[in-house]
């Protein structure tokens, strides 16, 4: 009896002693829950929702544009130039010249040494005006004649200005020397106007000139060059500025530097010339012309000595306005470095 009693003992032992465990397992067990509770961060408050109907819902959201102030920009169609890549002087390739045509000819063997895209008809922009002296120095006509310009001279193409107001009456030589060096087109239209028959006698007389001097791709529909359809290839244009060069007045006033007319309003306005290369030493330019719309692009002919040699330049549709510049420069350093060996390109 006593060992039974014993026996019990024990067994009521061992089961207190399990409870007690279970009792503070599961007192650990609630601690770390709460501790873990405590830790975890709470939630951030979220915005209550407005009802939206069923297309909203369905749509992309998208962010509220920052108002900013109204600002007019005025659009433009300039060709973009492209950086001029390395070039080597002695390896003058097609890629080195931006310009979209070009032609280097050896004026006095009549050949080219230099040639791109050479019968590629593109407008010449005002370049035309080379064409304009001729046949108004063709006509015989007085240098001295007064010419005043008019509403009829303003521009109905392309709306440029001019500082030649209407009412401004200057001598048919002025005008000439404004047309060719700095390519006021004012004074072009005038010079036009006041030709024998008008203006319809004047384009005439330059078509007929472009077919003696065998032009057969060239056409001209005005005096100026503001039109598109003056259309020409750096190879008939090579022949134009052999011709012109013929005329003297044509190479004063395209090399000129400056001139000084008075305007309508009694006040003076200096013109320069258009190329900036004929007042640098290191080149010697007997004729030049630039011209420029956005379809013909930046353009430059030129009469010139190179090496000893008198070329005739013509580069046409350059996009960026120190392209046909940079062009002309390095078409210069190629032949003072390689002399007038010929390349095509």
């Amino acid at each position: 009896m006593c060992k039974e009693m014993n026996v019990m003992k024990r067994c009521l032992n061992a089961a207190r002693w399990c409870l007690l465990l279970c009792v503070i397992s599961t007192s650990l067990t609630l601690n770390a829950q709460q501790e873990a509770v405590k830790r975890k961060p709470s939630p951030a408050p979220t915005a209550s929702k407005s009802p939206v109907s069923k297309s909203t819902a369905n749509s992309p959201t998208k962010a509220k544009p920052k108002q900013v102030a109204a600002k007019s920009v005025k659009k433009t169609n300039h060709k973009i130039a492209k950086p001029h890549p390395p070039f080597n002087p002695a390896d003058l390739k097609s890629g080195d010249l931006n310009s979209a045509t070009v032609l280097v000819l050896d004026q006095s063997e009549g050949r080219p040494i230099f040639s791109k895209n050479i019968d590629h008809v593109t407008p010449i922009a005002s370049i035309t005006k080379l064409m304009t002296a001729m046949v108004v120095i063709d006509a015989g006509l007085s240098n001295q004649d007064m010419i005043t310009i008019s509403e009829a001279d303003k521009d109905q193409i392309k709306s440029t200005t001019s500082r030649l107001s209407v009412g401004t009456t200057l001598s048919r030589r002025e005008l000439l020397h404004l047309a060719l060096m700095s390519s006021e087109n004012r004074a072009a239209s005038a010079l036009t106007r006041a030709y024998p028959g008008g203006r319809a006698a004047f384009i005439s007389a330059m078509n007929q000139k472009t077919l003696e001097l065998n032009m057969l791709h060239t056409r001209f529909v005005d005096g100026t060059g503001l039109s598109r359809e003056n259309v020409s290839t750096a190879q008939d244009l090579s022949k134009m500025v052999a011709a012109a060069y013929q005329y003297p007045l044509i190479r004063e006033f395209t090399t000129e530097n400056a001139l000084t007319v008075r305007l309508y309003n009694g006040r003076e306005a200096k013109y320069r010339n258009s190329n900036q290369l004929v007042t640098q030493q290191e080149w010697h330019i007997g004729l030049s012309k630039t011209g420029y719309t956005n379809e013909a692009g930046r353009c430059l002919v030129m009469q010139t000595k190179m090496a000893g040699k008198s070329l005739i330049v013509v580069l046409l549709d350059a996009a960026g306005k120190s392209t046909r510049i940079n062009d002309a420069i390095r078409i210069k350093q190629w032949v003072e470095t390689r002399g007038t060996e010929s390349a095509a390109g």
